[in-house]
């Protein structure tokens, strides 16, 4: 069967999470710059460049298919924790978010006739980590290209003592809010 969709991204787990719900699409992933502007909000950083990456693919597509995008941020006292660069910085990221909550920002952009966007604010609360257990951690291979050094699927779920909000928009696309998006565009996830 043909594609609904084209998933403006590389990620594995987006594409799986559309898999999910029964989504078919097809795969162009996008590269933007992702800096945050001075004195960006959250909210702002992820829903602009969910945004951007929709635009852009939906210009590189010439609009064959509805674009689906998304951007996901860790937010730990108002910063944005992007991925870490290296072991040092993975280990600043953990440790500030070791023990107690932090916020994860999950914005999704749905470009075709129209475009609609749809944010995702999900609450995860961190147990105490050891140093050793960060080095470890890191030393998996899993936290290198993950926003706030972590994959919430993955084995940093056993570092997770609460979770309130979208499990899925933690790991990088709300459900919830994609489906939300497609119905508005006419793609039905149940038929």
């Amino acid at each position: 069967m043909s594609p609904q969709i084209i998933l403006a991204s590389a990620s594995p787990r987006r594409s799986e999470l559309l898999k999910q719900i029964g989504v078919r699409h097809s795969i162009m992933a996008v590269d933007i710059d992702e800096t945050p502007l001075p004195s960006e909000a959250p909210a702002a950083y992820v829903e602009r460049v969910a945004a951007e990456k929709s635009a852009l693919c939906l210009a590189m597509t010439g609009a064959a298919l509805p674009v689906l995008a998304a951007d996901t941020s860790v937010i730990c006292d108002g910063r944005i924790l992007g991925k870490p660069d290296d072991l040092q910085h993975a280990i600043e990221m953990l440790s500030h978010l070791s023990g107690r909550s932090h916020q994860v920002y999950s914005a999704v952009s749905l470009r075709g006739a129209e475009h609609w966007q749809a944010l995702s604010i999900s609450e995860v609360r961190f147990r105490p980590l050891s140093h050793q257990e960060i080095v470890a951690y890191w030393q998996t291979g899993e936290p290198h290209d993950k926003a706030g050094a972590y994959a919430i699927q993955g084995l940093a779920s056993v570092f997770i003592e609460a979770m309130s909000g979208s499990f899925s928009g933690v790991m990088g696309l709300p459900l919830f809010e994609t489906a939300q998006l497609l119905s508005r565009a006419g793609i039905d996830i149940i038929q």
